[in-house]
């Protein structure tokens, strides 16, 4: 097996990938914060993660992979006054609709969903044991602040000091009376009943420390430290994310435990744009998933996201769908021919060298930092080599059981090929159709072909001319 080596925001470089626990890896994602449905550049993190994840299960790791689930936040509780309902109530539809969503991509690695406002005890427990350290302090009627002059390693995962934190741009929470513009809210407390009418009051939970509620940052270290501890394998999420979400992470659990670093391995996605620019409500370029899915099957978005290398910015347009459905269907395609090949003849040449060629070249890209791109190069070369094969009709049935199986395995991983569409049996009256068909083309009787090519749609399958005859594919 190769050494699998991960580029690592943290080191700034391709670091090789040794579990704390040898073969069990414990990951953690940062999850939706549900106040609104989900978009495309959502699925790319979550994708591309659950492909990952899926990669290392393979490979023969344990993989425990946490994600939260952020159901109490300032957007939610302001997209519930504006549309007049609870933030408890809100929160649970747009998470509902967020597994929805992953169903329908196929994101099933995930092992847990922890839903923030299940653990309050958690997360009062760490603000008090920042307090005691002496790393938090209060403001009146305000709430509990992360003092971030007090942690010495502060910016180390975005590469910028305490002096860069406190500029205007990345200012984290406004308070007039915080030490540093930087300092970030560990503990929201509550606002006056009467500030507001009785189903627009903010969710309270009792403690020590005064009602309120979390901020953002402490919800995902309380979940970590609760299932991972204060150490893990790998931490991952959007590259937007990087600074402040994941600088305050690190600040708060490495000052409460004071073990370093919180976690290896660093994964951040590059960010999506549409159309060159970044994705907008106000611009009219903001995809939802449930949208896009109803134009088209999830294995061609996975493909989309996957086929790019995963810490690079990718830019979506509807013209580089396409180029997608093409290269999937080619999968498909030379699958479907795989899959009927029916020669035994013991004259033909054994083609394994070339298969555990194709085979190892795969994994070894996906081993050097998943180079998603270089591996489905390699891929796609193989698809070539096959298909000339296959036209000289020499590949064995056991060449094509081989083939079929790295497939199966390949899609285990990114879930990019409907194997139901290669699988289906193509019916006897379809072949007779493709024959006629042919057969009109051959005499110039150009009706008749249209005629018969209508059929053969009808029933659930196209039929398109290539250089090496007609390629029959399901609908």
């Amino acid at each position: 097996m190769n050494k699998l080596k991960i580029l690592n925001t943290l080191s700034g470089k391709k670091d090789e990938f040794k579990p704390i626990k040898g073969k069990k890896v414990n990951l953690f994602v940062c999850g939706p914060t549900v106040y609104d449905y989900s978009h495309i550049g959502h699925a790319r993190t979550y994708v591309i993660f659950d492909a990952f994840v899926k990669y290392l299960r393979l490979q023969g790791y344990t993989v425990f992979y946490l994600q939260n689930i952020t159901d109490i936040d300032d957007k939610i509780i302001a997209r519930a006054r504006e549309k007049g309902v609870s933030p408890k109530d809100l929160a649970q539809a747009y998470e509902k609709e967020y597994i929805k969503d992953m169903k329908a991509l196929g994101v099933t690695g995930v092992s847990k969903y922890a839903r923030a406002t299940n653990y309050i005890k958690e997360i009062i427990s760490q603000v008090q044991r920042l307090q005691a350290k002496g790393f938090a302090y209060k403001i009146d009627g305000d709430g509990i602040y992360f003092d971030i002059s007090k942690f010495k390693n502060y910016g180390k995962l975005a590469g910028r000091t305490v002096l860069q934190a406190e500029d205007s741009v990345s200012r984290i929470d406004y308070s007039k009376d915080k030490k540093n513009r930087g300092d970030f809210c560990l503990w929201k407390f509550s606002d006056a009943p009467d500030k507001h009418s009785a189903d627009q009051v903010e969710p309270s939970w009792p403690a020590p420390f005064g009602n309120g509620r979390p901020g953002w940052h402490i919800e995902d270290t309380a979940i970590t430290e609760k299932f991972l501890g204060p150490q893990y394998d790998i931490h991952g999420g959007g590259r937007d994310i990087i600074f402040p979400h994941h600088e305050a992470e690190i600040a708060q659990m490495e000052s409460i435990s004071g073990k370093s670093p919180m976690a290896r391995n660093w994964m951040h996605i590059g960010n999506l744009a549409v159309n060159g620019q970044k994705m907008s409500k106000s611009l009219g370029n903001f995809i939802t998933i449930s949208d896009i899915l109803k134009r088209l099957p999830a294995n061609y978005l996975r493909f989309f996201i996957v086929k790019n290398l995963w810490h690079s910015a990718v830019d979506y347009s509807e013209s580089v769908l396409i180029e997608v459905k093409s290269a999937v269907d080619k999968i498909e395609e030379f699958l479907r021919k795989v899959k009927n090949v029916s020669t035994k003849n013991s004259a033909v040449k054994s083609n394994t060298k070339i298969i555990n060629s194709f085979k190892d070249n795969f994994y070894k890209e996906l081993s050097d930092d998943f180079n998603t791109p270089k591996a489905f190069a390699v891929m796609f070369e193989f698809i070539k080599k096959g298909n000339e094969l296959l036209e000289k009709n020499l590949l064995s049935k056991k060449d094509a059981s081989d083939i079929y199986k790295i497939f199966q395995n390949i899609n285990s991983i990114f879930g990019i090929i409907n194997f139901t569409k290669v699988n289906k049996a193509v019916p006897a009256e379809i072949k007779k159709l493709v024959k006629a068909r042919e057969l009109h083309r051959k005499n110039k009787e150009w009706q008749k072909a249209d005629e018969a090519r209508h059929q053969i749609e009808k029933m659930g399958f196209t039929v398109e001319d290539t250089s090496e005859g007609p390629a029959l594919k399901s609908i």
